[in-house]
This record gives C-alpha cells, structure tokens and sequence, in this order.
C-alpha cells in the first residue's frame, strides 16, 4: 500500500477515536437504568440476550484473529482492532449483568455458559486484512441493525433497561461499522478492480460469527427471528445493498468480479 493509505486510515483513526472519547464512552455498571428492569419481560428476550452475549463471548478469538489479519497492514487498524476490542467487552459485560440482574440467569449459570462456550474456537473467514475489513463491515452493520430491532422489542416489553442496553450497544456497532467502511473506501481507491472482486467474495460466503459454535445455536435463532432478527432477505436490504450504495459499488462490477473468480478456480482446477 501506498504511504497515503497509511496517512488517510491514520487520519480516519484519529477521528473514530476522537469522536469516541467524548461522545461514546460508557459505563456498563453506571450508565444503564437498572432500577427500570421489567420482571415480567418474556424468557424470549432472555435468550436473545444470552444469545448475543455468546456470539460477544469469542472476543479472544476475534482480537487474536482481527490483529493478525491487521499486523501487517497499518497502525490505525491496529489500534482500532484494540480500541473495538475494548467496546466489545462492555457489552458483554452489560449483557451478562442484564440476565443476572433481571432474574433470568444466576451467576452459576453464567459462568457454566462462558464455560461451554470456550470448548468451540472461532476462526477468521478470511485471511487478508482487506477481506477481514469487508467482512466487518458487513458483519458491524448487519449487528447494528440487529440491536436496533432488539431495542424496539425491548420498548415494546416495556423495559428500559434493556432498551438502552441495545440503544447504546447499537451506537458502538454502527461506529464500527463506518469505520470499516471507512477502510473499505480507500482500499477501493488503491486498488478498485482488487477490492470489487473482494467484495464479491466475502459477501458470498459471509456468514455471522456465532453460527456453529455457540451452543443450541440454530434452537436459539428460531427464538431470535421472532423477536427481530436479520434473515437474508432483511441483510440485502438493510445492509448489503446500502453499503454498495454509499461505497459507489454498482452490482455490475460485483458479477463482473464474481464470474472472474470462477473462471480462475476453473482454471486453477483443470491445471491440478
């Protein structure tokens, strides 16, 4: 890359960080209405928690894997990756003191969750730093839609403290996910044709990070549809294609992009 890449993705840190030290920071034990639980929210609720705490729960994973892809890459994604990092626990922190504190879940059955969860490992899905920024932004932003979904049931259940867990998780998750594709646009404006085709990969075998290996993981989505999650169908319209949109990405250049990459595998296989 080139030394501008390295100075505008500084650059673009500096402002991320910048705007999160005086608008977004926040504490999971102080900054939430706890006196404002609702008992009598449904265990349906509770499993989305649950749910979203165990997908949160990988983050040793996700930073090992996230720095690696990065190492090599710029400072600024390295910094971000430590930055993201330390958001991300406050929401795991917040969501295992909403199961607790709620009656929903003891602290015994906490910590057996965490237990069983640290049995499966998640790897990266892919291996470059571009790849892995394209993946979180995708990733970033479909969760942020997830979060404000989750809010509305939360409001509708009539409870606030979960309604402004979900509100003030979601703000840390669109904050990444522009940062990402932040990242995403200078890639395109270094390399456009490598990027594009990327693009097409990543979306194509993009899949969210807990499936596979949080426990009872497709039991717990039935639940989570019902309760607003993001099926495919809402994905392309709510983040796939707006993230094309605001990239300048036409879906032209994606099958152009995706149809090359079959015919160099083609090519790759009858070369074996």
């Amino acid at each position: 890359m080139t030394d501008q890449f390295h100075v505008v993705l500084y650059e673009k840190f500096k402002t991320f960080f910048d705007e999160a030290e005086q608008k977004r920071r926040w504490n999971p034990l102080r900054d939430i209405p706890w006196d404002e639980i609702n008992p009598d929210t449904p265990e349906s609720a509770a499993i989305c928690a649950e749910t979203f705490l165990g997908v949160e729960s990988y983050l040793p994973d996700y930073i090992k894997g996230g720095l690696e892809a990065v190492r090599a890459s710029s400072v600024a994604q390295r910094w971000f990756t430590a930055n993201w990092g330390y958001e991300e626990l406050k929401h795991s922190i917040v969501l295992t003191e909403y199961l607790v504190r709620s009656g929903k879940r003891t602290e015994e059955q906490m910590f057996d969750f965490q237990a069983k969860l640290m049995e499966e490992h998640w790897e990266r899905p892919f291996e470059s730093a571009r790849r892995m920024s394209i993946y979180g932004m995708f990733q970033e932003m479909a969760t942020f839609v997830i979060y404000v979904r989750q809010e509305k049931a939360a409001l509708r259940y009539e409870d606030k403290a979960l309604a402004t867990i979900y509100r003030t998780i979601a703000r840390d998750e669109i904050a990444h996910a522009r940062f990402y594709e932040d990242v995403t646009r200078v890639y395109l404006s270094e390399d456009r044709e490598g990027t594009v085709a990327d693009l097409a990969h990543v979306a194509k075998h993009f899949r969210m990070p807990g499936v596979g290996i949080v426990p009872d993981y497709e039991d717990r989505i039935s639940v989570m549809r019902e309760e607003g999650a993001v099926d495919r169908d809402l994905f392309l319209k709510k983040v796939y294609f707006p993230l094309l949109k605001r990239l300048g990405v036409t879906r032209h250049e994606l099958v152009k992009a995706a149809a090359a990459e079959r015919r160099a595998r083609r090519d790759a296989d009858a070369a074996e």
